[in-house]
């Protein structure tokens, strides 16, 4: 009985040790995490990868193939900014881990990025502006002569995207003033305001949203079951006590769940076209829609309003949705969306050549 009593002591005491050694472990990976992502949002920056490159293991694909994706990102924003005469100048962020499992000399992560870009138009006097993105990472870390390495790594990136299919327009984007909301005191069906309050509160992991960068727990999250887009688009139009306040009917609805009109991207788009609670204003390429033509003089994107919409159109299906929610001081529609979380982003940023925008004025 002495025997068993000791050995039980003994493994309890083990235990408590081995307990202490991993969360001292955990706290060391957590620390290299919140360096190694903040060296990464310098780099895209900078473009000097001298300072992340030794958090990758050269002699393993999986891991350069991380690496790369980081320099193509950096590649793609500068490109992009250069096609839309600005520049980026600043990117910082914050790291939340969900978990951490260690098995053997590798450790399988998840956590959430939230990153805020800072960029300047050229020629500019006013001060930079900036957004959010919020993402969720899945990696796996690997130690090798009492190092830990990044090995592989997973994220849906709003950032993705062939520097070679950046669509341009021959001619520039004239500025305009984002319509203001109507302050009827009529009551209206559609509350703007409250609609791109709620976009703003509820943009999730993006920085600078609201609520501490949580969804509405109202609502289930779709992130992993096809994208939560639409189904954040539902709620800014539709949540009767702090969104836009439009009233679910037919085929559009939340009850535990929601419907397929309320969380498709196509499905949405024909029920606000045919209930009449949308109207689309144009739909084509970002050329057809960025520059001024005989039908929209000052040029489609114009039209926009906060509280309306933006659908991404690919290979023949909508794959997206964001909601409008603001201009940038020269005049840049800027807008929200889940799936990767937005804040605040450029409205064309992330998309390419091949994509279809498609105008939607909620109607009031």
């Amino acid at each position: 009985m002495k025997k068993i009593f000791w050995i039980l002591v003994t493994f309890v005491i083990v235990s408590i040790g081995n307990t202490k050694e991993v969360k001292a472990e955990h706290k060391d990976i957590e620390r290299l995490l919140q360096i190694m992502y903040k060296e990464r949002s310098k780099a895209m920056i900078t473009m000097d990868y001298g300072q992340i490159t030794p958090y990758y293991l050269s002699t393993q694909k999986r891991s350069q193939f991380a690496l790369e994706h980081e320099k193509q990102r950096s590649a793609y924003i500068h490109a992009w900014g250069s096609k839309r005469n600005l520049s980026f100048i600043d990117a910082e962020c914050k790291i939340k881990i969900g978990h951490i499992k260690r098995v053997g000399n590798k450790a399988k992560i998840f956590l959430i990025q939230s990153q805020t870009i800072s960029y300047q138009h050229q020629g500019s006097s006013f001060n930079p502006q900036k957004f959010g993105i919020g993402t969720r990472h899945f990696l796996t870390l690997e130690q090798k002569d009492n190092k830990w390495y990044l090995v592989k790594e997973w994220y849906l990136d709003p950032l993705e995207e062939n520097i070679n299919l950046i669509p341009v327009s021959k001619e520039s984007v004239t500025k305009q003033d984002l319509p203001a909301y109507n302050h009827d005191k009529k009551r209206r069906k559609y509350n703007r305001k409250r609609a791109v309050s709620y976009a703003e509160k509820y943009a999730g992991s993006a920085s600078m949203a609201g609520n501490q960068n949580r969804y509405n727990p109202k609502y289930a999250d779709y992130t992993y079951e096809g994208g939560d887009c639409t189904n954040f688009t539902s709620q800014v139009l539709g949540d009767p006590t702090e969104g836009g306040g439009l009233p679910m009917r037919g085929k559009w609805f939340y009850q535990k769940e929601g419907s397929v009109a309320w969380i498709r991207t196509d499905a949405l788009y024909q029920f606000l076209i045919y209930s009449g609670y949308g109207r689309l204003i144009t739909r084509g390429t970002y050329e057809e829609v960025a520059k001024p033509n005989k039908k929209f003089p000052q040029a489609a994107l114009s039209q926009l309003k906060p509280g309306d919409l933006i659908a991404y159109e690919l290979e023949g299906n909508i794959d997206h949705f964001s909601i409008v929610t603001s201009r940038d001081e020269q005049g840049y529609i800027l807008v929200n969306s889940h799936s990767a979380d937005r804040y605040h982003v450029p409205w064309d940023l992330g998309w390419d050549n091949k994509t279809k925008f498609y105008l939607i004025h909620i109607n009031d």
